[in-house]
């Protein structure tokens, strides 16, 4: 699934921790919508959470960020475990979490100062919802600890955890790895790593084919999406999920599985339109619907 830089959620789960508390400490790198989500569904869960941004600036607002969501989740005492923090230091964390925009080289280069960072014995995970997981074990010196947790948007109400393992990530990995979902209350699918892994696959796949029923004059979006809810009891309609997780996150991951699945993942002419329009969605307030 796309994920805002981030992702799209159709799951139900709360997020405050529905399993045992959470094994250790926790380091996310970087606190946009996804870091932050994570970070909060982390600290209401009972971990203690270091959230680590790029300068002072982006480190104040990733802490009211998740300090407002936390207060407003009806957790403030979880405001407590919240540590912000500037860089990448030397940390004694059971799990670290790269949650940056989806660059591949920015991820890699920031999965290679993380890996220095924790004890050896720390699972090192990734969440992205379509870049190549092998090709960022490829950078590790010990790539068997690795392995992608694709959360999915918004963090704390999904009910899913998407585990993407290569073919170095050991079975210890994976193992902690459910351990650590399950301690979110969440629950958890393992796919091997492939183009746009299961979820983000089968998602785009819907939404492109509604943007393209759209723009053939089938059914108004509207009606597109109350078809979905209503007929096969999806929690939201693919074109308002599309405006949710953003139309240009959507087109770039669609071009990159058009890149590597072939023609049926084509982006439809209409998208193309709309991200060149700066029509994006939910954060710019003009998508397929008005927000």
């Amino acid at each position: 699934m796309d994920h805002a830089t981030d992702g799209s959620s159709t799951g139900t789960g709360t997020g405050t921790g529905g399993g045992s508390r959470p094994a250790g400490a926790v380091l996310v790198v970087g606190g946009g919508t996804m870091g932050a989500g994570i970070a909060q569904s982390l600290a209401q869960a009972g971990a203690e959470v270091h959230l680590a941004e790029v300068d002072e600036r982006a480190a104040a607002d990733a802490r009211a960020r998740v300090e407002d969501r936390l207060t407003r989740a009806g957790a403030p005492a979880a405001v407590e475990r919240l540590h912000v923090v500037t860089g990448i230091p030397e940390l004694a964390v059971a799990l670290a979490i790269e949650a940056v925009p989806e660059d591949l080289e920015l991820k890699r280069a920031v999965l290679r100062r993380v890996e220095g960072a924790v004890p050896a014995e720390a699972l090192v995970a990734t969440n992205t919802s379509s870049l190549p997981v092998t090709a960022m074990a490829e950078v590790l010196a010990d790539a068997g600890r690795f392995l992608g947790m694709h959360f999915f948007n918004p963090v704390p109400r999904s009910a899913l955890v998407e585990l993407v393992t290569t073919t170095a990530t050991t079975d210890r990995t994976v193992a902690v790895a459910r351990a650590w979902v399950r301690a979110l209350g969440k629950e958890e699918i393992v796919v091997r790593d492939s183009p746009g892994f299961a979820t983000s696959r089968l998602g785009v796949a819907v939404g492109l084919e509604a943007i393209r029923m759209l723009e053939e004059g089938v059914a108004s979006a509207e009606d597109i999406d109350r078809g979905m809810v209503l007929g096969y009891r999806f929690p939201m309609g693919p074109l308002r999920l599309t405006d949710l997780v953003g139309l240009d996150v959507r087109l770039a991951i669609a071009e990159h599985l058009a890149a590597t699945l072939g023609d049926r993942f084509t982006p439809p002419a209409l998208l193309r339109r709309k991200v060149a329009a700066g029509e994006l969605g939910r954060k710019a307030g003009r998508g397929f619907f008005q927000w």
